[in-house]
C-alpha cells in the first residue's frame, strides 16, 4: 500500500482528526515562510528579521516594525489552497475536530473552517496597547497606505494580536490546542520543520493511534506515517467520505 492510500484509510477509520500546520500550508498560496532558503530570515535588512519580529522591536522601532509587517506578513490578496479546503470538507464531515495554526493568516478562517486555534494569532486581529479597544485589519490597513503607526482612537499605538519573539503563546489557546490533541486519534501535522518552540512542543501531548507528518523535507518520526511531498497535492488526492 502506498503512503497516500495509507493516509485515505486512516482517514477513513478516524472521527476525532486534528490538524497541527505550519507555514508550509500557506506557501502553496504565495505566502513567503521564514526558514527555507528563500525565507524571510534569509533576506538582508538593516535589522535581523527575526529582531524585527520582537516584543522589544515593536515597542522601540515602531515605525519600522509596520513596515516590515505590513510589507512582508500582511496578505490580503492570497486565497486558500488545496489543503484549507480539504481541511473544511473534513470538518464539515465530523471528521476533523479540530485545526492548531502556527500561522498568522486567517486562511483556514477564510476557507470554512471553525474550530481553528491560533497559537501565535493573528493579523484580523489588533488591540490598542493604551485601552485595549479592538480594531479589525481594514482599520490597520488605512495605515499601510499612509505608512503612519496605527494608532487608537484615544491616541494609543494598536499591536497586531499576533505573538511577537518575546511574548508567550495565549494561555486559552495553548490550554484548547492541548485538550483537543490529547484527546485525538489522529494527529496530522503539516507543512512545518518542527523547529518554532513552545508552539511545536504541542504535538507531545498526542496519546491517539495515527501520526501523520505531510512535509516537503523528511522529519524522521518515531512511529508516523510520514509523506514527504507538498501538502496541497496530497490533500488534493484524499476522498472524503
Amino acid at each position: 500500500m502506498d503512503k497516500i492510500n495509507e493516509l485515505q484509510e486512516i482517514i477513513n477509520n478516524s472521527n476525532n482528526i486534528v490538524f497541527f500546520g505550519g507555514a508550509g500550508v500557506s506557501t502553496e498560496s504565495g505566502i513567503p515562510d521564514f526558514r527555507s532558503k528563500d525565507g524571510l530570515y534569509k533576506q538582508k535588512y538593516k535589522y535581523n528579521p527575526e529582531y524585527m519580529l520582537s516584543h522589544e522591536f515593536f515597542y522601540y522601532h515602531t515605525k519600522e516594525f509596520y513596515e516590515f509587517y505590513f510589507d512582508k506578513l500582511v496578505n490580503t490578496e492570497v486565497l486558500p489552497n488545496a489543503c484549507h479546503k480539504k481541511l473544511k470538507e473534513l470538518e464539515d464531515a465530523g471528521k476533523l475536530k479540530a485545526i492548531v495554526t502556527q500561522n498568522i493568516d486567517g486562511l483556514h478562517e477564510m476557507a470554512g473552517s471553525h474550530n481553528v486555534y491560533n497559537v501565535h494569532g493573528t493579523i484580523y486581529k489588533n488591540y490598542c496597547t493604551k485601552c485595549s479597544k479592538e480594531y479589525n485589519l481594514d482599520y490597520m490597513l488605512k495605515f499601510k497606505d499612509k505608512k503612519e503607526i496605527p494608532l487608537c482612537e484615544c491616541g494609543g499605538v494598536i499591536k497586531p494580536d499576533v505573538v511577537l519573539y518575546g511574548e508567550a503563546l495565549p494561555e486559552d489557546v495553548v490550554e484548547g490546542s492541548i485538550e483537543k490533541i490529547s484527546k485525538c486519534d489522529t494527529l496530522i501535522v503539516g507543512g512545518t520543520s518542527l523547529n518554532v518552540y513552545p508552539a511545536a512542543g504541542l504535538i507531545n501531548y498526542f496519546r491517539g493511534k495515527n501520526l501523520v507528518v505531510i512535509n516537503k523535507e523528511k522529519l524522521n518520526i518515531v512511529n508516523a506515517l510520514e509523506i514527504n511531498e507538498n501538502i496541497g497535492e496530497v490533500f488534493s488526492k484524499i476522498k472524503i467520505k
